[in-house]
């Protein structure tokens, strides 16, 4: 009885048991429809529900948006601020790019050093005497330049070039018309340079401008400071009209304190302008307003004294001879002419019609210069035209 008993329930133990899923149960599907509802739920968990479903319904209006967008090509960057990294990046690339195009010209040096090349390398004509080359010397030609001078001058030995001369039964062209042709290219070049860096407007002055400005920033921090800017004109601007300058044309900084007061490029255009346009109303207005220390409107001896101080001390500083000051405040006043005998307006500076060369002699050793050896200014430039 045992033994059967035992073996009934061996043989029961050997058939695994099915467990139905999880899914089919009832308590399992009441219990997801309880919650799916989200009925019976505490009021924190009906909060984190609700706010689950709103950023899910931000989150695909975001990528509705964003997949519109990006159909639209991107036609604008917005500029680096100020002082950040990749406004400095843009500043050295932009200077290293002009260098660069600067060093492609050739120099009187490199135009003699080629013209050798062309007559070591070439064959004379027997019928005519002409020096020339084929486009196998003309290549050569084109190494050894490359080596002597540098790539800069490769550009004119391009086969398209060589096509452009006269050439002979034997396909040779005469080196001098081609010598010719790279010194009037240069020339034009050059003409062209002097011609844009005259006119205000033009890229090259704005290069110019803005490569005075690179090398004054000795920090790179994109604004200049008072000790920078004296740097300007090789130092011969007085430091009071410095000073003048930045109480006068110079925003202060967003700190709002004294120190923080540094010249953007804007001011700094201004600057420069004026001091290039002194005898125009606008230059002159700009630097009357730095000349005028107590922002009276005119000019007294007293003012004259003081601006002429710095001039003084940087002209002897020059090893120069000694000079009175009281001298040349009367000459300044013969100048003028002014209306009032006791003052000097910015009106006398316009209507005497050097307010100019009187500013240069107040804020400028160099102009200072210009005027006391204006004589003999005027007799070198008049030697070459007889």
């Amino acid at each position: 009885m045992y033994g059967a008993a035992s073996d009934g329930e061996g043989a029961s133990d050997a058939v695994p048991k099915k467990i139905p899923p999880a899914s089919s149960m009832p308590w399992v599907r009441n219990l997801r429809r309880f919650i799916g509802s989200g009925t019976g739920l505490g009021s924190e968990a009906r909060m984190e529900l609700e706010t689950k479903r709103i950023l899910l319904d931000i989150f695909k209006e975001r990528q509705q948006k964003n997949a519109e967008a990006g159909s639209i090509p991107c036609f604008y960057k917005k500029k680096p601020e100020e002082g950040s990294i990749s406004q400095r990046v843009q500043r050295l690339a932009k200077y290293r790019f002009l260098k660069k195009q600067s060093e492609l010209l050739l120099n009187a040096d490199d135009l003699d050093a080629m013209w050798v090349c062309l007559r070591e390398n070439c064959v004379i004509d027997d019928a005519s005497g002409a020096e020339k080359m084929n486009y196998e010397d003309f290549c050569h030609i084109a190494s050894v330049c490359t080596e002597q001078i540098g790539s800069k001058c490769r550009r004119f030995f391009s086969p398209s070039n060589f096509m452009k001369f006269e050439k002979d039964e034997s396909g040779r062209i005469a080196i001098l018309p081609f010598y010719l042709y790279v010194m009037r290219t240069e020339t034009e070049e050059e003409v062209a340079d002097t011609e844009q860096a005259e006119n205000w407007f033009s890229l090259t002055s704005a290069q110019r401008i803005c490569d005075m400005f690179l090398a004054l920033d000795k920090d790179m921090n994109g604004t200049l400071s008072k000790q920078e800017l004296k740097e300007y004109a090789d130092g011969t601007l007085t430091d009071i009209f410095i000073e003048r300058a930045f109480d006068e044309h110079v925003r202060r900084g967003k700190m709002g304190g004294g120190n923080a007061r540094e010249m953007d490029f804007g001011s700094f255009l201004d600057f420069v302008l004026a001091l290039e346009n002194k005898d125009t109303p606008e230059g002159l207005t700009y630097l009357f307003r730095c000349l005028d220390l107590h922002g009276r409107g005119y000019l007294t001896t007293a003012d004259i004294h003081s601006l002429f101080r710095d001039v003084h001390q940087k002209w002897m500083d020059g090893g120069n001879y000694e000079l009175c000051i009281e001298d040349v405040r009367d000459e300044i006043w013969d100048m003028v002419k002014p209306a009032d005998p006791l003052r000097i307006t910015l009106a006398d500076l316009l209507s005497c019609k050097q307010g100019g060369t009187v500013a240069s002699m107040l804020i400028d050793v160099r102009g200072f210069w210009a005027h006391d050896n204006r004589e003999n200014l005027l007799q070198e430039e008049e030697e070459p035209e007889e």
